[in-house]
């Protein structure tokens, strides 16, 4: 089995070897390169492209977010894992605009992040959970993002969602990959695709995480 490739993007060279001490054990997980917060991660990537980012965010200010944004841009198909020491509803905000899979506190253990990589590396985006665990949070979040206007299609829909759509809809808020709804619903994976790329066209979503903000937001979704 092909190990995970993780990069790891902090100006703290000790916060760096922390981590790549910490899945140095993991046969699965390979660091392949370790980066201060600068452009030069970009040139890195694109020598050898990982398939999971660890973006430090504490410093410089908002160096890390805008690296983050440029990272994911790079490599579409990267997973971005944000870390931080203060977690709070702004950067969470931040964090999904980058279209970052997860969004972690620096207080995680290493088994903690260690299952994220993992988790992360098998197509998952656990930031869902932040919001579909969380309501108060979820609805200040939201809140953001309808008074920035950031995607001011989220106001209608193309189209009104199937019950199947609706269905899949719910487990990609639950973090299931495509394989585990088709295992769940006894149909098969591409059907499953099918469904998924009719869901973000009519949520006019360019991404799952995209999908389940809009689809709270206008309700589709209740938060538990």
């Amino acid at each position: 089995m092909n190990s995970t490739q993780v990069i790891i993007v902090s100006q703290q060279f000790l916060f760096r070897e922390g981590i790549e001490h910490a899945l140095s054990g993991m046969k699965d997980i390979k660091v392949s390169a370790t980066a201060e917060v600068n452009d030069e991660v970009l040139s890195i990537i694109d020598t050898s492209p990982p398939d999971v980012a660890l973006v430090d965010i504490d410093a410089p200010s908002e160096g890390g977010l805008k690296l983050a944004r440029k990272i994911k841009q790079r490599l579409p198909t990267i997973g971005v894992v944000i870390l931080t020491s203060s977690p709070d509803d702004a950067q969470l905000f931040q964090a999904l605009k980058a279209q970052a899979v997860a969004y972690l506190s620096k207080e995680i253990t290493a088994e903690e992040l260690v299952n994220t990589i993992r988790r992360v590396a098998r197509g998952e985006h656990p930031i869902n959970e932040t919001l579909t665990n969380r309501p108060k949070l979820a609805e200040h979040v939201l809140q953001q993002f309808q008074e920035l206007s950031w995607r001011s299609e989220t106001e209608g829909f193309i189209a009104p969602l199937t019950p199947r759509e609706m269905e899949i809809l719910n487990y990609i808020a639950q973090g299931y990959l495509n394989k585990q709804i088709a295992a769940e619903l006894d149909i098969s994976e591409q059907t499953i695709k099918n469904h998924v790329t009719s869901i973000l066209r009519k949520l006019n979503a360019n991404a799952r995480t995209e999908a389940v903000v809009v689809a709270i937001k206008q309700g589709l979704i209740s938060l538990s």
